[in-house]
């Protein structure tokens, strides 16, 4: 039986590649499972800080060690993609040769040139099927602001939010303060003010007074020049997790818990600061509304492959709102999205062999 050759493409530019590190790993070690080994060769490909594609010794000794690559390290391995640090572009340098043995694509790149269809513009270019959602729905589930109308559109309940522009705030004396009194007339205290186009909770502030909000505008304004502010709301914070191409699945809901002021980046990737509860102990009635709105916002922003949606669920109401759906979660075998599989039927082997099927079925032509 011949192997299919599955490039694994990690690391990345964005401040999330040490979490795209950890995703590979879990994701090449269920390709190494006994269930996949007869099936799949891993061709991992490593993609540095600096934005240099490397194959061969380099990704796999990043995958043993978990360690990120210095930008100053060099490799010599054969086909790695090189270029000129002194040019003023990268028009010179050419992809790994190893890239022509790839049959299927993992990329788990999380973050800006990951998950926003830039790198998935390059994989549909190549004509070679990758796992995930294509250019529109890649694009879509990150930036907040397009994935937010693309909801609206669907009918999918939200709390209030305002966009914003980097123009607006990095304006003249006059116009920012009057940009500050719209937001607070229209969505009050307390609000969360976003970067449009980061995940992982980069950039994220919860503000509670003029001043705050200030700030936290500035702040955003640096990552992005698109922002987005969301009124907040006392709720319970739950996922979905979706699989799938035109049929896609909902699996059981899990409920995230944490002590900290908000979900913010250190609560997140830090052991023991949050607590994932799965199944999410929702009346039954509640759980079937959260994986039906799931599956909406899917189709929404025309998704493919996976995704993970998240909620907000008002207990005092009896409310749902959704938040943002994000198309390449975390992949860790201690993630929301692979554990909520687990605990619907899926284990993690089972879950990577049926992405890359699905991978394959949306590349096929019939």
């Amino acid at each position: 039986m011949t192997k299919l050759r599955v490039g694994l493409l990690f690391g990345g530019r964005s401040g999330e590649h040490e979490v795209s590190i950890n995703s590979a790993r879990a994701i090449a070690k269920a390709l190494s499972a006994e269930e996949n080994a007869s099936k799949y060769e891993i061709l991992p490909f490593y993609i540095q800080k600096d934005g240099r594609w490397l194959a061969g010794e380099a990704p796999e000794k990043v995958l043993a060690t978990g360690s990120p690559l210095l930008e100053s390290e060099e490799s010599t391995s054969e086909g790695n993609l090189t270029f000129n640090p002194q040019a003023q572009t990268l028009s010179n340098w050419q992809s790994p040769s190893q890239v022509a043995q790839v049959d299927v694509w993992f990329p788990i790149l999380h973050g800006p040139n990951g998950e926003d269809g830039t790198i998935q513009g390059l994989l549909t270019l190549m004509q070679v099927p990758f796992v995930g959602s294509g250019v529109l729905g890649s694009a879509m589930g990150m930036d907040k602001i397009a994935m937010k109308m693309a909801f609206e559109q669907a009918g999918l309940p939200q709390v209030k939010y305002k966009a914003v522009t980097r123009t607006q705030v990095w304006s003249n004396p006059c116009v920012f303060p009057k940009l500050c009194d719209e937001i607070e007339a229209a969505l009050g205290y307390p609000a969360f003010v976003k970067p449009a186009n980061l995940g992982s909770s980069v950039g994220i502030a919860k503000v509670r007074s003029r001043q705050e909000l200030e700030a936290a505008l500035d702040s955003a304004a640096s990552y992005d020049r698109r922002l987005v502010v969301e009124a907040g709301v006392v709720a319970r914070e739950v996922e979905c997790a979706v699989l799938g191409n035109d049929q896609p699945q909902a699996s059981v809901i899990g409920e995230i818990t944490y002590d900290s002021d908000f979900y913010d980046y250190e609560t997140k990737y830090t052991e023991g600061r949050a607590d994932l509860l799965i199944p999410a102990q929702l009346p039954e009635a509640i759980a079937r509304q959260i994986q039906d709105m799931a599956l909406q916002a899917f189709a929404a922003v025309d998704a493919a492959g996976l995704a993970r949606v998240d909620f907000f669920y008002v207990e005092a109401t009896q409310e749902v709102f959704i938040n943002e759906i994000n198309t390449l979660p975390g992949f860790t075998a201690t993630s929301m999205y692979p554990q909520l599989w687990a605990h619907s039927g899926v284990p993690f082997p089972e879950l990577v062999d049926r992405l890359i099927q699905l991978a394959l079925e949306r590349h096929s032509p019939s």
